[in-house]
């Protein structure tokens, strides 16, 4: 996912191949993966020869899904952001406070 999230377009599996190179992958290994990758949801292909695949989601939507998904499973959802609240840096305050002014109820994503 990596290799798709920081390409500039799509990408074909023999180039995915070719950037890791140095892990001996076979052509087939990768389009088992990309293939498995699709059926969960993460990326799409092209209806071109050969197929070239993207990310279905960005890096950070990825990332916020996951962090959604994590949440909705809890069953003290105060808990679980109170710890998280509480392991983020200084830094990281600042910018959830500054998201949260900025954040109007409507704005909020649901599930």
């Amino acid at each position: 996912m990596d290799r798709l999230w920081a390409a500039e377009g799509p990408v074909a599996a023999a180039t995915l191949r070719d950037e890791l190179a140095d892990r001996g992958l076979a052509l087939t290994t990768v389009h088992t993966v990309l293939t498995r990758l699709e059926q969960k949801g993460f990326v799409v292909h092209d209806d071109g020869r050969p197929r070239r695949f993207s990310p279905c989601a960005s890096r950070e939507e990825h990332a916020a899904q996951v962090m959604r998904e994590v949440l909705g499973q809890a069953a003290d959802r105060q808990a679980v952001l109170a710890r998280f609240v509480g392991g983020v840096d200084a830094d990281e305050v600042r910018i959830l406070r500054d998201l949260l002014a900025g954040a109007r109820p409507d704005d909020a994503p649901r599930d």
